[in-house]
């Protein structure tokens, strides 16, 4: 196949993530889950206003934040009560195989930065993997909002697991606000 053609069969890989619902909702009670790409956005933009809060780079972060979900196409999305069942996908192996006939510079640049943010040693990682967890606790905010009970160990686990002065602060003030406060503002 062409370069352009192995970027087209890439692109539409990855719009399984559109159809691919977060499958830890589903034992919330959530019946209509948000979708892997849309929880991918919302991570993306969260992680570029954490890095310019944070004086990181809100483009790199925002592009970690793109890829942090991007292997799910092969694995689909794991709750975390398969833990004890399944070892852990290796996200920098799966990118691998799924960039392998990628352009080099198309494909290094996927691989870099799932690397980065697996590694979690950059401020731009740190605050890509830290918008992962703020859109959980988000998201679970608005489940709850709309009357589905069994969300308080996603909003625990979310905020016991941020590192950013800035997403603790956010997540704090998140569990103050109802999530359709901000329309009143």
């Amino acid at each position: 196949m062409s370069e352009a053609s192995e970027l087209a069969a890439f692109g539409y890989e990855l719009g399984i993530l559109k159809r691919m619902r977060r499958a830890g909702w589903w034992q919330a009670g959530v019946r209509d889950p948000e979708s892997v790409a849309e929880h991918s956005l919302r991570v993306a933009q969260l992680a570029g206003l954490l890095a310019a809060e944070e004086g990181a780079d809100p483009a790199r972060a925002a592009y970690l934040a793109i890829w942090h979900d991007s292997q799910e196409t092969r694995t689909g999305d794991l709750p975390h009560t398969v833990r004890p069942y399944l070892t852990k996908p290796d996200p920098e192996a799966i990118t691998a195989d799924q960039t392998a006939a990628l352009p080099a510079r198309a494909g290094d640049s996927v691989r870099d930065a799932v690397a980065e943010y697996e590694a979690a040693e950059t401020a731009e990682a740190r605050c890509a993997r830290d918008a992962d967890k703020l859109e959980m606790v988000l998201q679970a905010l608005e489940y709850r909002d709309l009357g589905v009970q069994r969300v308080q160990e996603w909003i625990d686990s979310g905020r016991e697991s941020l590192t950013t002065k800035t997403a603790q602060r956010v997540a704090d003030a998140a569990l103050e606000l109802s999530p359709l406060t901000w329309r009143k503002r």
